[in-house]
């Protein structure tokens, strides 16, 4: 099941926080490696390992508006059965 058990789709853009920087970095969500963390490409398409507590997507149906992906994957979704 891999990266939609957290809520995320592949492919899905994200915001993440690496350690050693300040900023937030642009990127794509790609995967979750094996220690739990998300695989995520940067914008220059160089492949990062982010603890999830590091890693912001957008909230759904708040125009742009970003929320912590550790919210997202704690919430449970009902599933349409059509």
């Amino acid at each position: 099941m891999g990266i939609q058990r957290l809520g995320l789709e592949p492919g899905e853009k994200v915001r993440f926080r690496r350690v050693d920087k300040a900023r937030w970095q642009d990127g794509v969500a790609v995967g979750i490696e094996r220690d739990g963390s998300l695989a995520v490409h940067d914008r220059d398409g160089a492949a990062r390992a982010v603890p999830i507590e590091l890693v912001l997507v957008r909230a759904p149906g708040r125009g742009l508006h970003w929320e912590p992906l550790v919210d997202r994957a704690a919430r449970t979704v009902q599933l349409s059965l059509f």
